[in-house]
């Protein structure tokens, strides 16, 4: 899903020009293919963590966290459903300080 960085809608994907059109103010964006991080479960399927390009964005909730590697009180954090779907979902912890990242299975 990407949004327009001009007015904010969300846009659509034209597959022959190879880019994100807004429907709303006509802006053009190309698709960047950038490889995502994968975590591959036992029986091989493929889990999608979190993309290169949103490893760098600062805009998912912090909350308080002492990082096991730098011992900062403060972290990003995420969920991701890993496991079976009648299984609790992994949250993933990222220090705002050193980018350490971690997971709680609770």
């Amino acid at each position: 899903m990407k949004f327009c960085s001009t007015c904010g809608t969300m846009c659509n994907i034209d597959h022959k020009k190879r880019c994100y059109i807004c429907p709303k103010c006509g802006a053009e964006e190309p698709i960047n293919d950038a490889p995502v991080i994968q975590r591959t479960k036992q029986n091989g399927e493929k889990i999608v963590v979190i993309g290169k390009k949103e490893q760098n964005l600062r805009t998912t909730p912090q909350v308080k966290a002492n990082c096991p590697k730098c011992g900062n009180d403060k972290a990003y954090w995420w969920m991701v459903q890993t496991r079976g779907i009648d299984e609790s979902s992994t949250q993933f912890y990222r220090c705002t300080k050193c980018g350490y990242t971690w997971r709680d299975y609770s």
